[in-house]
């Protein structure tokens, strides 16, 4: 995988993409999850963000502990270290892989590679805000297309959605922030549908946690369809998301036309590419904290169907409680509580998402949700 090479005609290209970046982090920011410009309440219980509350496996905690004399290097050898492995796990050559700083610089510099002047985005509403947001701040075309009353994507109103002006259409898969899925015979049937001049990005963050049988990976579709790119991240299972590695997997002239947009030439730095490396041989960690978060996911589930309270049942690490009310003071009264949770959602503000943490995590919030938004209440909002 080559390094892209700027002359000094690309010089007017890379100040407007810079600036577009540095329009859009406000805007990333708040895709992320609506960060507090406060400091956050000392000894927190962190239910906002989606992580793994587990954290790295013990192989990539070594890998960080002793990768301290790599610093003086450039990290060009782990990288593709890394890169090859991933190629081989997904049955693919480092050409059709690309690196970034968490998946959601790959899914900035897809909308700098494909949404040129006069191109739209497809997406639902809501869903993971970042690749619209960036859209936004490049004053770009997005088409929503709200979900269905179960909250799962509309692939058929999103097929027709896409015309020759539709640059990417994008599906999270598991949702975020409902936490539903897309079943890989309804995915299968999409791509199919798409005209192949959009990019089809499949954001499957979430993969790990979906044990529903309908659902699948999009991996397997992609050589049929050289317009299908599929993201990964580190950030969730792998519990990595302080490192900041996400990468994506297409066809290599898919793959080769996103590479001039990746700014930064070492965009992973060799201390998260050394625990990244380590992680990708340790998947019993992986599969271990799977089915604890969804253990944890569904005694959530049981508590709140006990309760009465209605809820979207989740394929991902986090869930959706309807509270019958507008989440934002509620939000903040948990803060209060030292329970960091999900953000208030505009399109559904009555809905309160909270990330899967540790068993003992979860208990302590629904005593406080039993406390600040009583089961009878959320019922007769």
């Amino acid at each position: 995988m080559d390094r892209p090479v700027f002359s000094r005609r690309d010089f007017s290209r890379v100040v407007g993409q810079s600036l577009a970046i540095a329009i859009s982090t406000p805007y990333l920011r708040a895709a992320q999850g609506g960060r507090h410009e406060q400091p956050e309440p000392e000894g927190a219980v962190h239910l906002n963000f989606n992580e793994n509350p587990y954290g790295p496996c013990p192989k990539a905690m070594e890998a960080l502990a002793t990768c301290g004399p790599s610093a003086a290097r450039y990290p060009d050898g782990p990288y593709f270290k890394v890169t090859d492995t991933l190629a081989s796990l997904h049955g693919v050559k480092r050409e059709n892989v690309i690196l970034g700083c968490g998946s959601t610089e790959i899914l900035c510099v897809a909308d700098e590679a494909f949404l040129g002047p006069g191109k739209n985005l497809v997406v639902a509403e809501p869903t993971f805000e970042a690749v619209v947001e960036y859209v936004n701040a490049a004053h770009g075309q997005v088409v929503k297309i709200p979900l269905t009353p179960v909250h799962r994507h509309d692939l058929a109103s999103m097929a027709a959605a896409c015309t020759s002006k539709t640059g990417i259409v994008y599906v999270c898969n598991p949702n975020n922030p409902t936490g539903t899925i897309v079943s890989h015979d309804e995915l299968a049937e999409f791509v199919n549908r798409v005209p192949s001049s959009a990019l089809i990005l499949v954001d499957e963050a979430y993969f790990h946690f979906a044990d529903d049988p309908r659902y699948g990976t999009a991996m397997d579709l992609m050589g049929q369809h050289p317009n299908l790119v599929v993201v990964r991240t580190f950030s969730k299972v792998y519990g990595l998301a302080g490192m900041r590695l996400g990468y994506a997997v297409g066809a290599k002239e898919t793959i080769a036309a996103m590479h001039p947009y990746n700014l930064q030439p070492f965009n992973a730095n060799a201390a998260v590419l050394a625990a990244t490396y380590a992680s990708l041989s340790d998947q019993n960690h992986v599969e271990e904290c799977g089915k604890k978060m969804n253990a944890t996911r569904g005694w959530l589930c049981d508590q709140l169907a006990k309760d009465g309270r209605k809820f979207i049942p989740s394929q991902a690490n986090f869930v959706m409680i309807d509270l019958g009310t507008d989440v934002k003071p509620v939000v903040e009264q948990f803060r209060a509580r030292k329970i960091l949770v999900g953000r208030r959602f505009p399109s559904m503000s009555n809905f309160l998402r909270v990330s899967v943490g540790t068993q003992p995590e979860m208990e302590q919030f629904l005593a406080a949700l039993r406390e600040i938004v009583p089961a009878s209440q959320s019922r007769t909002a």
